[in-house]
């Protein structure tokens, strides 16, 4: 079998860079080793994860909020197994999709492991051992990422579980530890947290997000407190046991003082690490680069002519929508067309309620590189449209160039954040200065609002409503 293209992953990154190869007349197949399409995102991930958020917040504003807004009901109960089931169905219509759109592009599908023979040959390998071989002028590798976690906290998938288990978790989690501040467990979390549970978050660095601007941590750490949450930040995880009943997690404290926390269960939640076991990247003499990453130049390719990576398998931040970006960028690139990706205007969300969402520059990295810029904050509580849907927690924060006044950063915690980001990207690209965003008419009442407030601040502190 012969291609212009073959994909070997069908995640977000994988199976739109196929879609867009084959758009562009290249004659595509896509490698998974899975039976269903979609990879980590669809499967285990972004879907699933988002399906859970959503049905926790249903049943949390049934127990605290409703009777606010004069609508009684008797107490609501949890059932995990419906709750379990409208998640897997929301899985197979996303994956049955993608589906869906490999026929209609007539890309063809190759189930099971993918490796390398040489540079310009894939062996598909399926579940009962049949063997076929695959030519190909190019190929892409999405094959994405894994849950990582360091020595002592190795999960058993019973008690001490990754983000896979814990999607499928029978029962609420009444004392739930969490190994990791980041958005993974902050997630996870606060699904169970909205259901009752009891969580203890044990991060390593000094706050939460560490990657975010510290006013987004700040403000959600406030946030997940009055959900149940508890932080224990600077501690260093020494080790994890499942005890039968439960688990025993000890870690160093900043003192380096032994404590110990007990729980039902434990998640492990510190990142995660490319998956590129199999491939036989040496068979094609690809060169890896740090942190089990592949190395690949401007173009995304890698020291082999004809082989490229996309995704959570090279470096920059493992996110869905980063990894399209690239996909789309190769397929073009093949095509002879020209192609652009601005990293440093991808978004990032975290989706707990309120969400948070930020684009560009932290506060802190622009102290860093020592650029001169000025900053603007509006808090949501000032909004009607928060008190009206009783979503007061959170802010929303501009940082601009003190001297061009040119949009470098947005960051913010609100109810909706993750679809009010995308004002702030498309202002961005087009190099947007803070008056421009003040001066656009915002709707209202809405959540946006804040964002028109935080860049009146940004200007001359000209904020209206506070």
């Amino acid at each position: 079998m012969k291609y212009d293209v073959v994909v070997i992953g069908s995640g977000p990154g994988g199976y739109v860079g196929a879609i867009r190869c084959a758009q562009l007349g290249l004659k595509t197949a896509i490698v998974e080793k899975y039976n269903t399409l979609g990879g980590t995102c669809l499967n285990v991930g972004c879907i699933p994860s988002k399906a859970l958020l959503d049905s926790s917040e249903h049943f949390h504003n049934a127990a605290h909020n409703f009777a606010k807004h004069g609508i009684e009901i008797d107490s609501p109960k949890v059932n995990m197994e419906q709750m379990i089931a409208r998640k897997n169905a929301v899985v197979k219509q996303t994956c049955d999709g993608v589906q869906y759109l490999m026929d209609k592009n007539k890309i063809d599908v190759h189930t099971g492991l993918g490796s390398f023979v040489d540079k310009n040959t894939i062996k598909v390998v399926d579940s009962e051992g049949k063997e076929t071989l695959l030519e190909t002028k190019n190929t892409i590798i999405a094959t994405g990422s894994k849950p990582n976690y360091f020595p002592g906290m190795e999960p058993d998938k019973d008690r001490i579980v990754t983000s896979t288990e814990m999607l499928n978790l029978e029962k609420v989690a009444e004392n739930l530890i969490v190994i990791g501040g980041g958005v993974i467990g902050l997630e996870l979390g606060s699904v169970h947290a909205r259901l009752g549970a009891k969580v203890n978050v044990l991060e390593f660095a000094d706050s939460i997000l560490p990657a975010m601007d510290k006013a987004v941590s700040k403000e959600l750490t406030k946030v997940l407190k009055k959900e149940g949450f508890k932080f224990n930040m600077n501690h260093k995880v020494q080790n994890v046991e499942n005890t039968g009943s439960g688990v025993k997690v000890t870690a160093l404290n900043k003192k380096d003082e032994e404590v110990v926390f007990e729980g039902d269960y434990c998640l492990v939640a510190v990142g995660r690490k490319p998956f590129t076991e199999g491939l036989g990247l040496e068979n094609a003499g690809v060169k890896m680069g740090e942190r089990g990453m592949i190395d690949v130049n401007d173009h995304l390719e890698t020291n082999v002519p004809g082989i490229y990576a996309i995704g959570d398998v090279i470096k920059g931040a493992m996110l869905a929508h980063k990894a399209e970006e690239e996909g789309v960028f190769v397929a073009e690139l093949l095509a002879g067309q020209k192609p652009h990706i601005n990293y440093n205007l991808i978004p990032g969300v975290v989706y707990t309620w309120p969400e948070a969402a930020a684009v560009g520059k932290t506060e802190e990295e622009l102290k860093a590189a020592g650029v001169n810029y000025k900053a603007g904050s509006f808090p949501v509580k000032a909004l009607g449209r928060a008190r009206a849907s009783m979503d007061i927690m959170g802010m929303v924060k501009i940082l601009a160039d003190a001297e061009t006044d040119e949009v470098l950063g947005v960051h913010m915690v609100s109810a909706r954040a993750a679809d009010m980001i995308m004002e702030a990207v498309t202002a961005m690209e087009y190099r947007a200065s803070a008056e421009d965003m003040a001066r656009i008419c915002h709707p209202h009442p809405t959540y946006t609002e804040a964002t028109k407030e935080a860049a009146l601040a940004a200007t001359s502190d000209r904020a209206i409503h506070i």
